[in-house]
């Protein structure tokens, strides 16, 4: 009976440890494809998030303990993980801008987990999902890593990339409501 509690947590472990390994992936590795890989751990987790919220609903093993550590996970996963990957590969280059971009949406990430962990939830988020915003995130890097790769990169996309970013950090803690996919 106590374990049938314990998958939902277990798979929400095992984002962050997705994540953990993205970012270790970034810091510790030398290979080319490491942005890729970071890349494809966090798109990984993304699927993760989604199924064990839907694990927890089905085995009826929702709990607060769940809740928080969901929380964690996506901070984590999708509110560091992205822009660390993200800063190695392109955010850098425009130094303080670079720092200001990261850390805007690191905040604001953290600002709409805590939001939602105090809101009623009534069928639609309040503010673009951390996940989704992560994903979004991780596409962008996995996107200027190609270029970058095929020698194709224009330093244009560097400066469109943080207005992207920083957008989707302004949806994160918008009004704006997204409805849940089921």
């Amino acid at each position: 009976m106590q374990l049938k509690k314990a998958i939902p947590n277990l798979i929400t472990c095992m984002n962050i440890c997705l994540g953990t390994l993205a970012i270790l992936t970034i810091v510790c590795n030398e290979s080319e494809s490491k942005y890729l890989i970071a890349s494809i751990m966090i798109f990984v987790a993304g699927f993760g998030d989604y199924l064990d919220g839907k694990v927890a609903r089905l085995l009826n093993a929702e709990s607060e303990l769940g809740k928080q550590l969901d929380s964690s996970s996506d901070i984590m996963v999708f509110g560091l993980a992205p822009v660390i990957v993200g800063f190695s590969l392109y955010m850098n280059q425009l130094n303080y801008i670079g720092y200001v971009v990261f850390l805007v949406y690191v905040l604001a990430g953290t600002y709409r987990l805590a939001r939602y962990n105090i809101t009623k939830f009534e069928g639609a988020y309040i503010g673009l999902p951390i996940t989704l915003a992560g994903l979004i995130v991780s596409l962008l890097n996995i996107i200027h890593w190609y270029f970058i790769y095929y020698k194709e990169h224009k330093s244009i996309y560097v400066y469109v990339t943080h207005l992207i970013i920083l957008i989707v950090s302004y949806l994160m803690i918008s009004k704006i409501q997204v409805k849940k996919i089921k």
